[in-house]
């Protein structure tokens, strides 16, 4: 439920404006939102931490959230909420002025993922995608080309090559989408184009991209190991 957001809240005002017109202008623009997670160890990358370590993976993940921010500082005409896992952080990475900042609400990934869409239609976006901030092979293009096609169609999905998907945008609520899905699976983007055609809603794919889960995920970019972290 929208009301149950909690946190603190960080406006971007757009400059030279009052406010409340900075917020209608934003409100009319389409949406980008983003899934962080709060880099806390052991409950950051748990995966990738198997591989690396707790710190490594809290650098490693670092690195990923700076290359996200920066594909998304890169998209003009956008209004971009940041959804944090645990609570808002105001001194981070993620810049105040550029990012609108909620805690995310529900009880699992589906709950959560929902309850971002609706908070952004009620608000009067037409255009909304989401995108977690692990995906080193998401550009800022990318997000154009998702956005443009939201113009023609009901839904877009970005393929992961793990069977599920790097981002998704619609231009209205589909909680249908997220209801028991049986998330972490290769089934995710199966189930989700299943549902979709169920409900005749037409689909644009994106390039296939992988998502950074284990080492192997990070070296098959050719991404340079941080340092202290040696390649066996």
């Amino acid at each position: 439920m929208i009301g149950l957001l909690g946190g603190h809240v960080t406006r971007p005002w757009a400059r030279g404006f009052g406010p409340a017109v900075a917020y209608l202008v934003a409100m009319q623009q389409p949406a980008v939102i983003v899934m962080v997670k709060n880099p806390i160890p052991g409950k950051t990358k748990t995966r990738l931490a198997q591989d690396v370590g707790n710190d490594m993976a809290l650098e490693m993940y670092g690195i990923l959230c700076r290359h996200t921010r920066d594909q998304l500082l890169a998209l003009e005409g956008v209004t971009r909420y940041l959804h944090y896992s645990d609570h808002v952080a105001v001194d981070d990475d993620w810049p105040n002025r550029a990012f609108i900042k909620l805690v995310q609400v529900g009880q699992g990934l589906g709950e959560r993922m929902a309850a971002a869409f609706d908070h952004a239609f009620v608000r009067g976006h037409e255009r909304v995608i989401i995108i977690g901030s692990d995906c080193p092979g998401l550009t800022a293009n990318i997000l154009r080309q998702a956005l443009s096609e939201l113009e023609r169609h009901a839904l877009v999905v970005g393929p992961a090559n793990d069977g599920g998907y790097y981002l998704l945008g619609m231009r209205h609520p589909h909680p249908e989408l997220f209801a028991d899905m049986e998330w972490s699976t290769s089934a995710v983007l199966d189930e989700t184009l299943a549902r979709a055609q169920v409900q005749g809603l037409p689909v644009a794919r994106l390039p296939v991209l992988s998502d950074v889960d284990h080492l192997e995920d990070w070296l098959g970019y050719g991404w340079p190991l941080p340092e202290g972290l040696e390649e066996e």
